[in-house]
């Protein structure tokens, strides 16, 4: 019993981590922080590394946290950290390798759920400035982007 709290424990995190992605993007990386997510928004050809990568270290550190205070009878705070991990691995997934191909995977990814993802970031970069931005989650996009790429393929 106490596994599957655990497990539901890091469910949850993981979920709730694109409500603080949400948050964070539009409040601080379009705020206060602009300064390091601003190269993100401009057209460049390097690949490699962008200002805006430093929010990976950022966004680690209450993982990191959670780990160190739960690791050693991993209490709730592991598994808290567990599920903040997973949602960080799936924001590299979706974000840097599937929507801006900085690793050239995921290239033929073609459902719904990718498209509509894809339409939903292209719609937030057209704005290149901090202000008058949109769709800031990241794993799920407005349903009118749903609705939008369903209708196009029928």
């Amino acid at each position: 019993m106490d596994l599957m709290i655990n497990i539901c424990v890091a469910i949850v995190s993981f979920v709730a981590m694109e409500g603080v992605a949400w948050l964070a993007h539009k409040y601080i990386m379009h705020g206060l922080l602009w300064k390091l997510h601003k190269d993100h928004h401009v057209p460049h050809d390097n690949k490699t590394f962008e200002h805006n990568d430093s929010f990976f270290f950022i966004f680690a550190t209450p993982a990191i946290i959670c780990f160190a205070f739960g690791f050693q009878d991993f209490s709730i705070p592991f598994w808290i950290g567990l599920g903040i991990t997973f949602y960080g691995l799936a924001y590299f997934f979706i974000h840097d390798i599937f929507i801006h191909q900085r690793i050239k995977l995921l290239r033929n990814a073609n459902s719904i759920y990718f498209r509509a993802i894809r339409k939903a970031h292209k719609v937030h970069h057209k704005h290149l400035g901090k202000e008058d931005g949109e769709c800031f989650g990241m794993l799920w996009a407005p349903l009118k982007y749903f609705k939008d790429v369903k209708k196009n393929v029928s």
